[in-house]
């Protein structure tokens, strides 16, 4: 049977290749029909069942020619829902993304049916935003399932999703979610321009769009929050912040974001507030001591070695006696020894990559400060800065002071203490003049809001948070009476 039509003739063109194309013909009234679709990425039993069965049954069926194409007017010969489209490329666009289209000789359009089937997990428990109480579920690559996921979480009609396709060949979904009413106008402008405007061949993942977005490219500060827990995104957009998701990827991005919403975790609110302001001042703690102690050590070790007590300087001079490399030298290959060790136990396969890693610290470290190479003061101080970096709940935020330290250890170990400082004052005041989607990035701080200090460096009761932070919205601030 020989299929003749200019829609259909151009669609066999354009997917001229495409060995997993399925042309399945049938012929209705002495007409010739073919339904097209890749088998790879439909569900080929429901469009077997709902589809192929009726126009078999129509065939099969009393109706004429004219009867049969009221029935597709009217819908009601299809158990699917069918959509009309009279272009060759929607019709090839739509079956790229999974459909099934039905060319119709004699018939200048195609009806185009949903029966889209990708391989996709389960969900599971989150990977790198453990938490000991509260939910366990994270975002798969299905971008469906993670809108069922916030779905479920928040069950108003103002939860609002935008439809986005980016990405000229990976033709990716991106859905924008926000709570209308909430969430500032002038953000959802900003993000929409944004995503509107990215021109680039595919998206992967969701960080191809924080990259095409980001303002301010010089800061090593991320401007974007990455989350891959479902009730983190929700409790965002409680507080007026938008959330991106994309096809493919199991995490979101939320904005705006402050450097101290970065240092939260979602397992500070589903503990005791007294608990959770505790672990988090010492998260803020640790944070500074991620950043800051190595180069603090070596400028007051090598400058200022009067401020250290008289014991333990004789110990850490003692330590040091036989040790061939400056303080500076000696930081700076234990650091980037660190690094690699770090990076060695991410690429290597999970069962042996933690071990490996622990293991080879200890191994290394030992056998340098036997060797006389490094000092075991220094072992201790790289060893503290590592962990202090493990306790930063986001990583991009952990990233960035990592990276800090390693100018920030040059500065010390050349100009002392009076450098740290200078360079630290710098740091802080490239931190003031940053701004995240309009909101300042040391909000409450900088500007001072003593109002939202009731969960920035202490969490107190939820009864008394009444109102939403100011960072993020400039109406409706009363979220309980």
């Amino acid at each position: 049977m020989e299929m003749k039509g200019l829609m259909y003739e151009n669609i066999q063109q354009i997917l001229a290749g495409s060995e997993d194309t399925v042309y399945q013909p049938f012929l209705l009234y002495e007409r010739s029909c073919v339904l097209i679709y890749i088998q790879s990425i439909v569900d080929v039993k429901t469009l077997q069942e709902k589809v192929a069965s009726a126009l078999i049954a129509e065939a099969q069926g009393d109706h004429d020619w004219e009867e049969f194409l009221q029935l597709l007017d009217e819908g009601t010969l299809f158990p699917l829902p069918a959509k009309l489209v009279y272009a060759s490329q929607d019709a090839v666009r739509e079956i790229v993304h999974g459909k099934a289209a039905l060319c119709i000789e004699g018939l200048g359009c195609a009806y185009v049916f949903d029966v889209v089937k990708y391989q996709k997990r389960a969900v599971s428990e989150s990977q790198n935003e453990l938490v000991v109480i509260g939910p366990q579920e994270a975002f798969i690559e299905d971008i469906v399932s993670n809108l069922s996921l916030l779905r479920h979480k928040i069950k108003h009609p103002d939860l609002k999703t935008v439809k986005y396709t980016v990405g000229t060949y990976t033709q990716t979904t991106v859905y924008m979610i926000y709570i209308e009413g909430l969430c500032k106008p002038e953000i959802l402008k900003d993000l929409d321009k944004g995503i509107r405007e990215i021109s680039i061949d595919g998206v992967l993942g969701i960080s191809y769009l924080s990259e095409q977005m980001k303002k301010g490219n010089k800061t090593p500060f991320p401007q974007f929050q990455y989350t891959e827990r479902p009730d983190s995104v929700a409790a965002s957009l409680l507080e007026g912040r938008v959330g991106l998701i994309q096809d493919g990827t199991p995490s979101a991005l939320l904005v705006p974001v402050t450097l101290l919403s970065l240092l939260q975790s979602s397992e500070d609110y589903y503990q005791s507030y007294l608990s959770a302001s505790w672990i988090r001042l010492v998260r803020i703690f640790f944070a500074l001591i991620s950043m800051l102690l190595p180069s603090l050590y070596i400028a007051i070790t090598t400058f200022q070695p009067e401020i250290i007590p008289s014991d333990l300087l004789l110990t850490i001079s003692a330590a040091r006696e036989n040790i061939p490399f400056s303080a500076l030298t000696e930081a700076l290959v234990m650091e980037l020894t660190f690094e690699g060790l770090r990076e060695a136990g991410t690429r290597i396969p999970k069962p042996v990559g933690q071990t490996i890693s622990i293991i080879g610290a200890i191994v290394i470290g030992q056998a340098a400060v036997q060797a006389g190479i490094v000092s075991a003061p220094m072992v201790i101080v790289v060893s503290i800065t590592g962990i202090a970096s493990y306790i930063i709940p986001h990583f991009e935020l952990g990233l960035a002071l990592r990276l800090l330290r390693f100018p920030l250890l040059l500065i010390g170990g050349t100009t002392g203490l009076i450098g740290v400082f200078i360079a630290s004052f710098i740091v802080y005041g490239h931190l003031t003049s940053q701004r995240s989607f309009g909101a300042p990035y040391l909000s409450p701080l900088a500007p001072l809001v003593l109002r939202d200090w009731k969960d920035i460096f202490m969490r107190v009761p939820s009864s008394l948070m009444k109102k939403r932070s100011k960072a993020y919205i400039d109406r409706n601030f009363r979220r309980q009476k």
